[in-house]
């Protein structure tokens, strides 16, 4: 593999657009220390590091042919979970692959306080985009990934994503819509959610969902079995304990994601409660773990592979001059399978 940016991701520069030597006179400081910016290196002062940032995105510095980052496309996870990092990977990889580019990844919760900052060594590998998975950017890291004239692309963000980064996500409402409406039709009316956490914009679309399609059918969806958590194994199993444990349980338990739902499985596995016989369980996401327990969970597919694919896919087009759309949202699915029936009563 060569060293350069395949033809069709090169850019050329237009005269009017600044130079780095013009930036550097800006800021009164070398072309060096604009360099070292740009490139996420130490040794800037922190007052002048923001001035130079400050002065590459007034301008709207974009980097010239000869400064072209290295051939690869960086995916930022802020925890690397197996179960979703590679489908993720893989639907990059199947974009970039037929142009001799390479994939990379950082994992921003696995480092340590006295390393580098993540931010600083992502931008000196020069990478031709930034893929930021479920992501949430400080001020700092934001700033820093904006002005270096590298293209960012958020996949499917928490939150909304700061200034004008563009994002790939999924249909979260309309998924928690088909799981609400699911249940209704097969006659549950004491329907339990457990969500994600609470600050994330993806967890509370669910939720809301789910609350609209029970309101829409004149079902009122008790707040006594609404739990939110994180998107974990063991915060379905403790929200589960605590539902199933209250006088009059739910019938069916709708999951802000899979890894919940199979927490879900196991509280009721440790009380003697059958699924689906009597305890319907959905799930969201569609792992493939969602198929191998038993019985397989019904669950709300996020088509991860395709929104890694349609993220790279900006990329490329950023790199190449171009201003592709700045929101993506591709359809979640309801997949049935054994673990919903209708209640007992």
């Amino acid at each position: 593999m060569t060293g350069r940016i395949p033809k069709e991701t090169r850019r050329t520069k237009r005269r009017d657009e600044p130079t780095m030597a013009v930036i550097a006179r800006l800021a009164g400081v070398s072309a060096p220390t604009v360099s070292r910016v740009l490139n996420g290196r130490s040794g800037v002062a922190s007052e002048t590091r923001r001035q130079v940032e400050a002065l590459l995105r007034e301008h709207g510095y974009r980097r010239p042919n000869a400064l072209e980052p290295a051939p690869s496309i960086e995916v930022v996870f802020y925890g690397l979970e197996a179960y979703l990092a590679v489908s993720i990977m893989r639907g990059v990889e199947g974009v970039v692959r037929h142009r001799d580019m390479t994939v990379g990844f950082t994992d921003v919760l696995s480092r340590t306080a006295s390393e580098r900052p993540w931010a600083e060594q992502l931008l000196a590998r020069r990478p031709v985009g930034v893929i930021a998975a479920h992501s949430y950017f400080t001020p700092e890291e934001h700033a820093m990934l904006m002005a270096s004239g590298i293209p960012l692309v958020a996949l499917d963000p928490s939150g909304i994503p700061p200034g004008t980064v563009p994002s790939v996500g999924a249909t979260n409402w309309n998924g928690g819509v088909a799981a609400a409406q699911h249940l209704l039709e097969l006659g549950h009316r004491r329907i339990a959610v457990i969500g994600g956490p609470a600050k994330s914009l993806i967890a509370r679309a669910r939720l809301e969902a789910c609350r609209a399609a029970m309101d829409a059918e004149g079902v009122v969806l008790d707040e006594r079995l609404v739990r939110t958590g994180r998107f974990f194994f063991e915060d379905g199993l403790a929200s589960a304990r605590e539902l199933l444990a209250l006088p009059d349980p739910p019938t069916a338990v709708l999951c802000g994601n899979d890894l919940q739902a199979l927490g879900v499985y196991e509280a009721a596995r440790q009380i003697g409660l059958r699924i689906p016989d009597d305890l319907s369980v959905i799930g969201f996401d569609d792992l493939d773990c969602s198929n191998w327990c038993g019985p397989p969970l019904t669950t709300v597919r996020q088509p991860f592979e395709e929104m890694a694919a349609a993220a790279a896919r900006l990329i490329l087009a950023f790199a190449a001059g171009e201003t592709p759309q700045s929101r993506i949202e591709l359809a979640t699915t309801l997949v049935v399978r054994g673990s919903t029936a209708p209640p007992r009563h």
